[in-house]
């Protein structure tokens, strides 16, 4: 079978949707999908082609386009936005099968078309315009593709070619190694090397992907280790990944953060804290799962900075919300002094399968099987009927912030 990969991506997906949705030309059209309601602070998700042509970022702040005239402020719709997304890849399912396709964010995805060349007598870049003319026909979403021989290319293809200008796909082969990819400059254009990679690499005299290539395979892995050498193998063009072969993590974890909306007091965020930790803990229990290790971040106000991270191993793994609550607050109230919080993230990490029920001796049994019942049976009501059906008191305060998070996906309007 021969080794061929294209990568598909949505242009400016969220913007496009919008405009679809509205009628309108996305190409013509200044939109950008952003909260109206927040301040000029507020993070734009997405803007359309048109924006883009005058020269403003996918993702920038409200502010950047005070001065664009006739702008579309689109609220996000992110309940939405999945399901078209599950829409275009069920599309994609109609010419590959599931184990050939690698999802690598909610607008892009990569297809392994090897395998079927011959069945739909065609080459990769006739292959990969089917789907997204199919795409196109079944959405009306445009798409952009980058077509190569391993996973790699078929990104840089993607990012540095076929995004520009339509008909939006582009297919690289071994000589575009050397006739485009070692061109690229500066280095973080390329894709896997971040703005830090690229100082230090500057820093030792290199500047474009060209002299990465050319550079001693053993000199780089002397200044980086082992991604000094995976450096050199992708400015070379080699990436032997294998789509098929589904990546398992050695160890999963689970997390929820949250920035708020204000300057909370050390008191009034032990309630947001509370609030996060039973929703985290909602998820553990439904995977089945309990924890023993668990973590806390938090951030303090801009005009303080700084901040403290920390983290408790348990005596023993457990799904109990009340007992991983007191261990949460004692880290918190260890750390937090008189400071104002700003954002607040919490971990739950060495997950297992134990579903055992440790009981304490400094507790009656009956006392913690009953809470461990009631948690069984809040989320079952939680998980049938929507999670405002059974909420803590509490939830009614002002500094509560659980009904609107539960309005939201993403910390974004459903």
């Amino acid at each position: 079978m021969e080794r061929s990969i294209a990568v598909i991506d949505m242009k400016a997906f969220y913007a496009s949707v919008e405009c679809h949705d509205r009628g309108l030309n996305p190409f013509t059209t200044p939109l950008a999908v952003c909260d109206p309601t927040r301040g000029d602070g507020t993070i734009v998700l997405s803007v359309s082609p048109y924006l883009k042509t005058l020269g403003y970022p996918s993702v920038c702040r409200r502010r950047d386009l005070k001065d664009v005239p006739n702008l579309i402020l689109a609220m996000p719709r992110m309940q939405k936005y999945i399901e078209r997304s599950a829409e275009i890849l069920s599309v994609a399912l109609d010419f590959v099968g599931e184990d050939d396709i690698h999802v690598y964010s909610i607008d892009e995805f990569f297809v392994n078309l090897g395998p079927y060349l011959k069945m739909y007598d065609c080459s990769p870049k006739q292959l990969t315009q089917k789907i997204q003319n199919a795409i196109f026909d079944k959405t009306g979403l445009i798409t952009t593709a980058g077509v190569s021989f391993n996973m790699l290319l078929a990104k840089i293809a993607l990012d540095c070619d076929a995004k520009n200008k339509p008909p939006y796909i582009s297919v690289w082969t071994k000589k575009d190694i050397q006739n485009k990819l070692w061109k690229i400059t500066p280095l973080s254009k390329m894709w896997g090397i971040n703005v830090g990679y690229e100082r230090k690499l500057n820093n030792l005299g290199i500047t474009t992907v060209g002299q990465l290539a050319n550079t001693d395979k053993d000199f780089m892995r002397a200044h980086f280790g082992v991604i000094g050498e995976q450096l050199w193998e992708h400015a070379n063009g080699i990436d032997n990944t294998d789509l098929r072969e589904k990546y398992i993590p050695r160890e999963t974890s689970l997390s929820i953060g949250q920035v708020l909306m204000r300057d909370y007091s050390p008191k009034e965020a032990e309630l947001i804290i509370k609030e996060m930790n039973d929703e985290l803990c909602i998820r553990l229990r439904a995977q089945k799962q309990k924890t023993s290790c668990i973590s806390l971040t938090v951030l303090y106000t801009v005009t303080e900075g700084g901040g403290f991270s920390h983290q408790c191993k348990l005596d023993f793994p457990t799904d109990d919300s009340e007992q991983i609550l007191e261990d949460v607050y004692r880290i918190y109230r260890k750390n937090i002094g008189n400071h104002k919080v700003r954002r607040i993230s919490i971990n739950f990490s060495h997950l297992s399968d134990e579903q055992s029920l440790q009981l304490s001796l400094f507790e009656e049994p009956r006392d913690t099987i009953a809470r461990n019942n009631l948690q069984a049976v809040t989320d079952t009501l939680k998980l049938k009927y929507g999670k405002d059906i059974v909420l803590r008191a509490s939830s009614l305060l002002e500094e509560s912030t659980i009904k609107e998070r539960h309005k939201q996906i993403g910390g974004h309007r459903r």
